[in-house]
C-alpha cells in the first residue's frame, strides 16, 4: 500500500475553512428540483456499492471522503457530486494497488475507441490525476 499524506487545502476568503467545508457560504441559489440520474451517475453509485460493500472491502467509505476532501479549491468547486466520486474511486483503486494508472488509462482508451467505432460520441478532455490539477 502506498503512503498517504493529507494535503487538505484551505478555502480562500473563508476564515480558515477547508476547501470542502462550504456550508453557509454564498454560492448562489441551490437547484432543489428532482432529477433523474444519468446512466453514468448510476454506474458510479453501483461501483461504489460494490467496492465498499462489507464483503468486498477494496476501501472504506472514509477513504472516499479523505480523497474528496483533499481536492484543491478550484477542482472541488469545478466538479459535480458524481464526478468527485468517480475520481476518488479511480484514485483509491491506484492507492490500494488494485489497478495501476497505466491499466486505467489503457482501458479508457480501449473504451473510447470502441465507442467511436460504434459511432457514439465521446466526451473530450481528461480527468486530472493530481487532486490540485484543474480539468482540461
Amino acid at each position: 500500500m502506498t503512503d498517504v499524506q493529507r494535503k487538505t487545502e484551505l478555502r480562500h476568503g473563508a476564515g480558515g475553512r477547508a476547501v470542502h467545508d462550504a456550508g453557509g457560504l454564498d454560492f448562489g441559489p441551490i437547484d432543489r428540483t428532482e432529477h433523474d440520474l444519468a446512466l453514468w451517475e448510476k454506474r458510479v453509485d453501483a461501483m461504489l456499492v460494490l467496492l465498499v460493500g462489507p464483503k468486498k472491502g477494496a476501501f472504506k467509505i472514509d477513504a472516499m471522503r479523505r480523497v474528496i476532501e483533499d481536492y484543491g479549491q478550484q477542482q472541488y468547486d469545478a466538479t459535480t457530486y458524481y464526478e468527485k466520486w468517480i475520481r476518488a474511486i479511480r484514485n483509491l483503486l491506484i492507492e490500494q494497488e488494485i489497478l495501476t494508472k497505466a491499466e486505467i488509462e489503457a482501458k479508457i482508451a480501449e473504451v473510447e475507441q470502441a465507442m467511436q467505432a460504434a459511432g457514439r460520441k465521446v466526451a473530450g478532455g481528461r480527468v486530472p490525476w493530481d487532486t490540485m490539477e484543474s480539468p482540461v
